[in-house]
């Protein structure tokens, strides 16, 4: 790692420790919310469930860390100055990135460590492992997703664009509610989205069954938008910066 990406890395840890009003909740809402809805589930759904919730914290870390703060930076005198440093931007890209999977791995860890301390889930480390990459697959898209809103959304709209989109998705993907127990023409809707895609493929993983390769063609579709969406949002920034 260079002194540049280095000094990247701790600025961007630096900044977000000093807030952890920013952080905390985006780390601790999903397990929070899989022991007061999650955990009090069907017993036969309990393993799928912890898998819902993990995806959950990785979709809120995208929204939250990337949609807000995107959006916050774009008008802050201090961030634009950083863009007028030598190698910035890809530094910045990168440090952001590394600092989303520590709070995605923090986020996860609790929702998984929290299923085994309720006794709720009996599921061996091969399980974990593959749910893990789903978590990392998920980011991806996620921190696009979160990427987009906040090349879009002023400082001042992100954070409620954030919940009226997040909150709509976590809903319609099945991670609140298990899939067959979505209305017909909701469910229908769900296919497409991409929370929909994380949840099955974190389903599959907990229950080590192929993947859909349906629900990885959303997901990339969905990331391909994403980043289009923020190509040409930052684009139209400079030109009238």
């Amino acid at each position: 790692m260079t002194g540049p990406l280095r000094a990247e890395c701790a600025l961007t840890f630096r900044t977000l420790g000093r807030l952890p009003g920013f952080w905390v909740p985006t780390v601790l809402f999903p397990a929070m919310l899989y022991a007061f809805f999650g955990a009090q589930g069907a017993e036969e759904w309990a393993a799928n469930a912890m898998a819902s919730f993990a995806v959950y914290a990785v979709l809120g870390v995208g929204f939250f860390q990337f949609g807000v703060s995107v959006a916050q930076d774009r008008e802050s005198p201090f961030a634009k100055w950083q863009q007028t440093l030598p190698c910035h931007a890809g530094n910045q890209w990168i440090a952001g990135v590394l600092a989303s999977l520590v709070f995605v791995t923090v986020a996860v860890a609790l929702v998984v460590a929290l299923a085994f301390a309720l006794d709720r889930v009996e599921v061996g480390a091969a399980a974990l492992l593959r749910l893990s990459l789903v978590c990392l697959i998920a980011s991806f898209t996620a921190t696009f997703m979160g990427i987009a809103l906040g090349s879009l959304a002023s400082a001042r709209a992100a954070v409620p664009l954030a919940n009226l989109i997040f909150l709509p998705l976590a809903y319609l993907g099945g991670l609140w509610v298990p899939p067959m127990a979505l209305p017909s023409a909701v469910n229908v809707v769900s296919q497409w989205t991409p929370t929909r895609a994380m949840g099955e493929l974190g389903w599959a993983a907990i229950a080590g069954t192929r993947w859909d390769p349906g629900y990885l063609a959303v997901l990339a579709g969905w990331t391909v938008i994403s980043v289009a969406v923020v190509v040409v949002a930052q684009a139209r920034h400079r030109r009238y910066e």
